[in-house]
């Protein structure tokens, strides 16, 4: 049969281009994304073969082979896994089937991309990489189980199209030809092949093999040497997750962590420990220092890479990690889960949970000895996670009060780049505080000039400063050592005991004001009180206590979510001058066109002050205006 042209899809048109022209250092990663895959094949083999016993097809030894051939220039990886169909094919190297493609193209322009080549093992399209070292592949491939000895030949010279055929192939697997660049041709040297397979395959369960040639004495003739050529593995394929810590460098757990996540910069943090009782599993964990550009995608994949006995089963297990912990990498090796178990039966396994419940134990005991003893590495880590970790507040009820503990926070109290905890707030409440207060914003700066702290400021109280989106609704539910966390912008703030009793005289002074303004925004507005937390202000707006932040409502708006509409209350600071004067005007005349314009620019400040936008700017333009000229007038005629 004559070989099909086809083209590929855009993305990988312009993945190819980035590949090509953009990707200058690192080139020899292509080696171990390649390699990567083909024990993927392999682990995919060996998974399905437990209950196929077809599928082996005489595979003998699992093995991965490079040959290098110095005669035609190519470099050819095989793998004797389960291969592919000629559907297959076409899919997995004709498109990129990723529903986050094209937000990974932008990173990769936005980003200097010669320097982040960890963003193509992050995203699962480490074939393409070959492109960086040939100026042509060919991959002939043929699935297990399938009859005869038909297998399936694809082939590309990265100009926008690809070909494929049918084609004889004996075994079941895939091979990988590089036609090198003349300017690749390192990478056919035996020296340069091992260096990088020890570098970054070293680890793969299954052997990297190569013929090697070599001297050797001589079986006929003492004292001469003659050349042989014998089948060496190149990787050292032992499970660092099973030796001893007291074994293993640092390096070697850098390495190994570099392998499984892609990622060309150190952890963070390493965790490795054994569990023995109930459940018996080894985990090697570790905490990125970086966080992964796609973590907050619905496709990002969570969750450590799960062994049985030594046999991958799945890479990765998003039933061993709560949500909150999915920057976690690594490995989990259990001894008591079956062999054939299956995604469904993992979620009612009760092993299953007790991995969870013990990986996610060391993970906060890890982050909170981080915070206590190296505080530093732990505000890295909390400027790229803790949004993230706050998560596990609202989701995870059971652990929501270890979870506060590594919480960090600016406040009105916090110099400029420090953070306090809840502990060290509660420790510093003044007596007779009963709640911890914070307030939501998009910036410190903007939180700390904020209407609503003028009462706590005048009583000295701390108040959190709170920045992320969805703080609101994750942290407004929290109790903390029997403390409520309490909105300083909702419900009805009294910090002493005294505040019901000026609130009380206020009203029986304004009483009458008070209902007038009310009136006049009665379609804006729920009510009009008296303001316990004004000092300096006029007036703000408040919400009930289960009132919606407005931050909040403006991120649903902005995600094309309906918000019911809801009133909110407009508090008056009865020391107000403005709040004064319209008591006098109102004791003149309280007909006085001017209090209906002062109610409306009360109303409207209030709403600028919390920083959301007025309906009819024009009308406040207007009103702000005429006072002006009117104060002017009376200016002058003194």
């Amino acid at each position: 049969m004559s070989a099909q042209k086809m083209e590929f899809k855009t993305e990988v048109k312009q993945l190819l281009d980035l590949m090509i022209h953009s990707l200058y250092s690192h080139k020899e990663i292509f080696l171990r994304e390649l390699i990567s895959n083909a024990s993927d094949a392999i682990d995919k083999a060996r998974y399905e073969a437990l209950t196929d016993n077809a599928l082996l097809e005489g595979s003998g030894d699992w093995k991965i082979r490079i040959t290098p051939d110095r005669n035609t220039g190519t470099l050819m990886l095989s793998d004797n896994g389960t291969g592919m169909t000629k559907e297959e094919v076409i899919e997995a190297l004709g498109t990129i089937a990723h529903s986050g493609t094209k937000e990974f193209l932008k990173a990769l322009q936005q980003k200097d991309v010669r320097d982040n080549p960890e963003l193509i093992g992050q995203f699962g399209v480490g074939f393409y990489s070959s492109f960086m070292v040939a100026d042509k592949v060919t991959v002939i491939s043929r699935k297990a189980g399938m009859p005869g000895s038909t297998g399936v030949k694809w082939e590309s010279t990265a100009d926008g199209a690809f070909t494929v055929e049918d084609i004889g192939k004996e075994h079941k697997g895939t091979d990988v030809i590089l036609h090198l660049k003349d300017e690749e041709k390192k990478y056919l040297e035996t020296w340069e092949i091992k260096n990088i397979v020890r570098k970054y395959s070293d680890y793969i369960e299954h052997p990297v093999v190569m013929d090697v040639e070599r001297e050797v004495d001589s079986a006929i003739e003492k004292g001469k040497k003659v050349k042989v050529t014998e089948e060496e593995t190149l990787n050292s394929r032992k499970a660092i997750w099973l030796k001893n810590k007291s074994e293993i460098s640092q390096d070697e757990y850098n390495e190994f962590y570099r392998h499984i996540s892609h990622d060309f910069a150190d952890p963070l943090k390493t965790v490795h420990y054994k569990a023995e009782g109930t459940s018996e599993f080894t985990a090697l964990l570790y905490i990125p220092s970086k966080a992964p550009f796609n973590i907050f995608y619905k496709d990002f994949r969570m969750g450590p890479i799960l062994y049985v006995k030594r046999v991958q089963i799945m890479d990765h297990c998003e039933d061993l990690l709560p949500l909150y912990l999915r920057f976690v990498k690594g490995v989990v090796d259990s001894s008591d889960l079956p062999l054939n178990i299956s995604r469904e039966i993992l979620q009612s396994n009760r092993q299953v949970e007790i991995i969870k419940k013990s990986v996610t134990k060391q993970i906060l005991d890890t982050l909170n000895d981080m915070k206590e003893h190296e505080y530093d590495t732990y505000f890295n880590f909390y400027s790229e996670f803790g949004r993230i970790v706050k998560e596990g507040v609202h989701f995870d009820v059971a652990r929501k009060e270890q979870i506060a503990d590594l919480l960090l926070f600016p406040s009105t109290k916090t110099e400029k780049g420090t953070l306090t905890t809840l502990q060290k707030y509660t420790d510093s409440m003044k007596e007779g505080q009963d709640d911890i207060y914070y307030i939501t914003g998009v910036s410190v700066d903007e939180a700390l000039s904020s209407p609503y702290l003028e009462a706590f400021r005048a009583k000295d109280y701390e108040v959190l400063i709170m920045l992320d989106e969805v703080d609101d609704i994750i942290m407004g539910g929290l109790e903390y050592k029997g403390k409520h966390l309490k909105s300083v912008t909702r419900g009805d703030i009294k910090l002493d005991k005294t505040d019901d009793s000026d609130r009380k005289k206020a009203e029986e002074t304004y009483g009458k004001i008070l209902e007038f303004i009310k009136d006049q925004l009665k379609e804006e507005v729920k009510d009009v009180r008296m303001s316990s937390r004004l000092k300096d202000s006029a007036c703000c707006l408040v919400g009930d206590e289960g009132d919606i932040d407005p931050q909040m409502q403006k991120i649903f708006k902005a995600m094309g979510q309906d918000v019911p509409p809801h009133k909110r209350i407009l508090e008056i600071n009865p020391l107000h001058p403005v709040i004064e004067a319209m008591q006098v005007i109102f004791n003149k005349d309280n007909s006085n066109p001017v209090l209906g314009e002062y109610a409306r620019l009360l109303y409207d400040q209030a709403v600028l002050l919390e920083g959301s936008k007025l309906k009819d700017p024009a009308a406040f333009a207007k009103s702000v205006a005429k006072l002006m000229a009117d104060n002017a007038k009376r200016v002058i005629a003194l």
